[in-house]
Formats: C-alpha cells, structure tokens, sequence
C-alpha cells in the first residue's frame, strides 16, 4: 500500500467537499433520528433533502471543478 499524493487537491475543492459530506450525512442521520422518532414525515424530508443536496454538490463539481 502507497501514500496517496493529495497536494494536487484544491482548498476550494477539499472545503467544497468537506461541506457538502457534512451537509449531506447530517441529513440523514437526522431522518433516521427523525424515522425511530415516528415523525416519518420529517424522516422522509430530511432524507429528501440529503439526495437533492448530493444532487446539487455533484452539480456543483460538474460545473466548476471538472
């Protein structure tokens, strides 16, 4: 196994990322919390909102970093 060589990495491309994984995972866990809660429908929203945010940040590294 290598060391894998990240200065090639962009601060704009590791803080973008490091937000939106924040971001989306925050979003599920909140609708699992949300399920075991019994407010399925804030579960379902939630989770909702973590697709249409990966959604978003894979539009997101289309447009500027790719």
């Amino acid at each position: 196994m290598t060391a894998v060589d990240i200065s090639q990495v962009s601060a704009g491309l590791f803080i973008t990322g490091a937000i939106f994984i924040l971001l989306i995972f925050s979003l599920l866990s909140l609708g699992i919390l949300r399920m075991f809660q019994l407010r399925f429908k804030a579960g379902w929203l939630s989770f909702a909102g973590a697709v249409a945010s990966g959604v978003f940040f894979i539009g997101v590294l289309d447009r500027w970093f790719m």
